[in-house]
C-alpha cells in the first residue's frame, strides 16, 4: 500500500492494519521529512487520543492530515506506533 499526496509517496508497506476504512502504517514505513508536528487532537471512545502531524511537499501543507494514537486503548493496540492519512492523501496498491 502506499499513501500518496501531491504525487509524492508519503508512506509504502505491505503491512497496514485496516481499522474503519483507515490504513494505518507503521511509523518506519512513513517518510517523516514530510510530517511536521501539529498540536490538534481529537478523542474517539474506543481508540483513545489522536495525535496529528501537518503534511509539507514542495512548499504545500495540508494541516492535520496525518494522526496516530501514542497510547491507544486495548480495543486498538493494533494500531500503536502506526500513522493513517486523510484530507486528499490517496492510499493505493
Amino acid at each position: 500500500m502506499k499513501a500518496i499526496w501531491k504525487d509524492t509517496v508519503i508512506a509504502e508497506s505491505d503491512d497496514t492494519v485496516v481499522i474503519e476504512g483507515n490504513h494505518y502504517f507503521p511509523v518506519a514505513a512513513v517518510h517523516r521529512e514530510f510530517l511536521r508536528p501539529s498540536s490538534h487532537h481529537s478523542f474517539c471512545p474506543w481508540k483513545g487520543q489522536a495525535s496529528y502531524y501537518t503534511l509539507e511537499v514542495n512548499g504545500e501543507a495540508s494541516p492535520n492530515a496525518a494522526w496516530f494514537y501514542p497510547d491507544p486503548k486495548d480495543a486498538a493496540a493494533q494500531i500503536r506506533g502506526r500513522v493513517a492519512f486523510w484530507k486528499g492523501v490517496r492510499v493505493v496498491k
